[in-house]
Order: structure tokens, then C-alpha cells, then sequence
């Protein structure tokens, strides 16, 4: 097995991470001066945030909802890969992937003008797609 595919794969998980805590550290003080998480309903859900609190704070909450999406497909393309043995072609359309999705978070989360986050979105999308039809054509050829 080749692992190099595997580094942009690790790198996105981190980042997943990072937008938790930017998620966490924009909400929580938008909480605190609603009176806090001890006023929250019993049950509610981040969705029940929306229109209670600035779309700039939410905006990094959707961003994390899309990193626990469409990555969940680039996970498992990359493991595909990383057991097949990925091309150098893969692991460029891997890192491609990882810093669009990168560039597409901080988009989303400070400016968030559709326009570029949707084209943002189709370049991935794109990296993917290609990744997905390469880790399907090295598993035919292997049988």
C-alpha cells in the first residue's frame, strides 16, 4: 500500500477539526450574550440557531455541516487508492481536492459570496469525481 494519498486525507481531517473550534469559538460568545447555553432548549440542535443568531456565526457551523458531507466520499476514494496504489495524478487530484475544500471553508466562513464558494465547490467536486472514476478503473484492472 501507498500512503502518500493518505497525507491530504489526514490534513483534511485536522482542518475538519480547526472548523470545529472556529465554529465553537464564534457561536459560544454569540450564546453568551443570548444568556447562555443554560437558556438553550432541551433538545435543540444547531439548526435551532439559525435566525436566533448572526448569519456570520452560522456561517462556520455550515461550513463544518459540509466538511462531514461530501469529504466523507473523498475518505473512502483515498483509502480505495491508498490499497490499490495511487498514480501521482491521485495524489495531486487528493492535495487539489484538500486545498480547495480549505479555501472553500475560509470563504464560506468570513465572505461567503456564492458565486466563488459555489465555484470553489465545482472544482472539488471535480478533483473528486476524477478520483472516484480512477479508484473504480484500478479496481476493475486489479480483478
Amino acid at each position: 500500500m501507498q500512503t502518500q494519498i493518505l497525507t491530504p486525507a489526514a490534513l483534511l481531517v485536522l482542518w475538519s477539526i480547526v472548523m470545529l473550534f472556529w465554529m465553537a469559538g464564534s457561536r459560544l460568545p454569540a450564546l453568551r450574550k443570548l444568556g447562555g447555553l443554560g437558556n438553550a432548549k432541551p433538545g435543540g440542535r444547531g439548526q435551532d440557531l439559525e435566525g436566533v443568531l448572526p448569519d456570520q456565526v452560522n456561517w462556520k457551523a455550515h461550513n463544518y455541516a459540509h466538511l462531514m458531507e461530501q469529504p466523507t466520499l473523498f475518505y473512502a476514494t483515498v483509502t480505495i487508492l491508498a490499497i490499490m496504489g495511487p498514480g501521482a495524478a491521485d495524489v495531486a487530484l487528493a492535495w487539489a481536492y484538500v486545498l480547495l475544500r480549505v479555501v472553500h471553508s475560509v470563504w464560506q466562513a468570513t465572505v461567503n459570496r456564492v458565486p466563488v464558494r459555489f465555484l470553489l465547490f465545482l472544482l472539488s467536486t471535480i478533483c473528486l469525481t476524477v478520483l472516484a472514476l480512477r479508484a473504480l478503473l484500478a479496481t476493475l484492472a486489479h480483478g
